[in-house]
């Protein structure tokens, strides 16, 4: 969803932490994790799962990987005036 986004700080040595952001830009697009053989990827994937933007950090230096997904529907506490 257009929106969706996640954060990953990393440890970055002596300069102390760097956070990136890998956001869906577009409609249908979507934000999309894996963590294989001790690398962490963060992927902007479109409808049919063709990764559009990828990126790549050692496990061992990330030290936090937070989603934010968008809602699919509103709360109701979200709901405008009727």
């Amino acid at each position: 969803m257009k929106g969706d986004r996640v954060e990953i700080v990393i440890d970055a040595g002596g300069e102390g932490s760097r956070t990136y952001e890998v956001v869906a830009s577009r409609a249908g697009r979507r934000v999309e994790v894996a963590n294989r053989r001790g690398v962490v990827e963060v992927s902007e994937v479109t409808r049919t799962g063709s990764p559009v933007r990828t990126a790549r950090f050692m496990a061992s230096r990330v030290l936090a990987l937070v989603e934010y997904p968008i809602a699919d529907e509103p709360h109701a506490d979200d709901t405008g005036p009727t």
